[in-house]
């Protein structure tokens, strides 16, 4: 049974807020406290870099659960779990930027095409910035649907060159970032075989309109 409207969304959506907020407050909160750790870049660097692959799953995974839980809801929240993955990607590119390239165009540059987890990094950002500047609903009217839709669908690269660029920059310990990639290829998995069924069920409904028409 769909919740929509026994649930207010306009009320659950601040709560969601502040626990999207979570992270970095809890960051900041160690940070103010000293519990870093021995590198506090890195690990600033580390943190803001999972979550950011956590909010893209998160994005990812309400297509999905809104269709399986028949729950339409759940949709609304997708444009907040996706710019809360543009500001914590935002974040991670920042600590490279300033902390590790020093603000250096020409060392950055030199990174993306000399260590292939920074160009995978790159990309996946890079992919995000025209989908937080394009989530809002005059950018729809202005886009139109469709076209909208298509330059949306850019998530499903980010997340997969993410996927790659943890994978990559992890030289030890795979364990996390192969779950990272297994739940992208589920989430992504689960659009090819809906849309595989789709195209079949409208093939066959074509079908047998035309197979109706011929025999009246």
């Amino acid at each position: 049974m769909d919740l929509s409207r026994h649930i207010n969304v306009r009320w659950l959506k601040p709560p969601v807020f502040l626990l999207c907020l979570g992270p970095l407050a809890h960051l900041v909160w160690m940070g103010f406290h000293d519990e870093l750790g021995a590198n506090p870049v890195e690990y600033i660097t580390h943190s803001t870099g999972t979550w950011t692959l956590v909010a893209l799953c998160v994005t990812l995974s309400i297509t999905p659960l809104r269709r399986i839980l028949e729950q339409n809801w759940l949709i609304r929240f997708r444009r907040m779990f996706g710019l809360f993955a543009f500001f914590y990607g935002s974040l991670h590119f920042t600590t490279y930027v300033w902390v590790y390239s020093g603000f250096d165009v020409h060392a950055m540059i030199d990174d993306v095409y000399k260590r292939p987890f920074i160009t995978a990094g790159f990309t996946a950002y890079v992919l995000m910035i025209p989908l937080a500047l394009t989530s809002t609903s005059g950018m729809i009217r202005r886009l139109g649907g469709r076209r909208w839709q298509l330059l949306h669908e850019l998530i499903y690269v980010s997340a997969i060159a993410g996927a790659i660029h943890y994978y990559w920059l992890v030289k030890s310990d795979e364990r996390v970032p192969l779950r990272f990639a297994a739940v992208v290829a589920l989430l992504l998995g689960y659009r090819v075989i809906f849309y595989a069924f789709q195209r079949k069920e409208r093939a066959a409904a074509k079908k047998g309109t035309r197979e109706s028409v011929l025999s009246a």
